[in-house]
């Protein structure tokens, strides 16, 4: 078992280092288990060279079976063991920055109330990450997924608002219609994958649209995108959060084009497909998915996608 967990790691990361980190066995250990099978089987598993490593061909298919044992096994021993004990160790996550700071902290007491044993490991950025080689679990992330090697629970969908500053509307005026936002400046949300700066959507009587706006500042953090437009420092399109929703009912910001819809920002929790859903990640996913249905349920939001 131990030789066939050491040569998924290698095969799937690349490298015997970084195996050994996130098994966190020697790296002697690794390299010696993953001879012992090449031995075993009288086939030769990986190309070494000193600056990569690949499979060979009987590596390609034999990586695919035993991918599926220990999936199998793993999902035996966790069905046995979670009639008795709860689910423990350490899990990884990755979040939005935003989404760390106002709605998972603050919510994370009652899951350990429920989840004592487990050993919970936050990233907050908005950054693409690659789940399998940086050992990351799972991942929450807004907008449309493109990867098909994860699975995306979805966690339901924000309402987009367009708004300003009441400073910002009195130097330069409210437009009135899309139209208008060609005079104006807007304070742009760019992706921290590709920097491509999103346009403005709008829909109105079944027809949707774009308007790309002119920025002198634009962000890739939700929660610096709305300090930049409470700052006076253009129009945005921002999903409506409790923080959002609060500085609109505090008067520090101020919806606008209300008769244009500017549609809806979905949210995923997501974790690689070809990894069997460990106990602890499975107690983390049905939890936040949980989390979101309140959290939206209490804006009047829809939970749906």
């Amino acid at each position: 078992m131990r030789a066939l967990q050491a040569f998924a790691r290698v095969a799937e990361l690349g490298s015997f280092t970084r195996a050994a980190e996130q098994l966190r066995w020697p790296k002697a250990t690794i390299t010696v288990l993953v001879q012992q099978l090449e031995e075993h089987l009288a086939v030769k598993l990986l190309h070494r060279t000193t600056r990569r490593l690949t499979l060979t061909d009987d590596g390609v298919a034999y990586l695919e079976g035993v991918q599926r044992v220990l999936a199998d096994i793993d999902e035996l021993d966790g069905a046995v063991a979670q009639r008795h004990i709860h689910p423990r160790g350490r899990l990884r996550v990755d979040v939005p920055a935003a989404a760390g700071r106002h709605v998972i902290a603050p919510a994370l007491p009652e899951f350990f109330r429920r989840h004592p044993e487990i050993r919970l490991e936050l990233g907050s950025s908005d950054r693409p990450v690659d789940l399998i080689v940086e050992g990351v679990d799972c991942v929450i992330r807004g907008g449309l997924v493109h990867d098909d090697q994860l699975v995306a629970r979805p966690l339901g969908a924000f309402e987009v608002i367009t708004c300003a500053s009441p400073e910002y509307l009195a130097r330069h005026g409210t437009p009135r219609s899309p139209d208008d936002l060609e005079q104006h400046r807007a304070v742009n949300f760019f992706s921290s994958k590709t920097g491509r700066v999103f346009a403005f959507d709008f829909e109105r009587d079944g027809l949707a649209f774009e308007r790309q706006l002119a920025h002198q500042v634009s962000a890739n953090d939700a929660d610096t995108h709305v300090a930049l437009t409470l700052a006076g420092l253009g129009i945005a399109q921002c999903p409506r959060t409790r923080v959002l929703t609060e500085h609109i009912a505090a008067g520090r910001l101020v919806p606008i084009l209300t008769e244009w819809g500017a549609g809806r920002l979905p949210l995923y929790v997501m974790y690689p497909r070809n990894r069997h859903l460990s106990g602890r990640v499975r107690a983390f996913v049905d939890w936040v998915v949980e989390l979101y249905r309140g959290k939206l349920e209490a804006l009047g939001a829809s939970p749906r996608i």
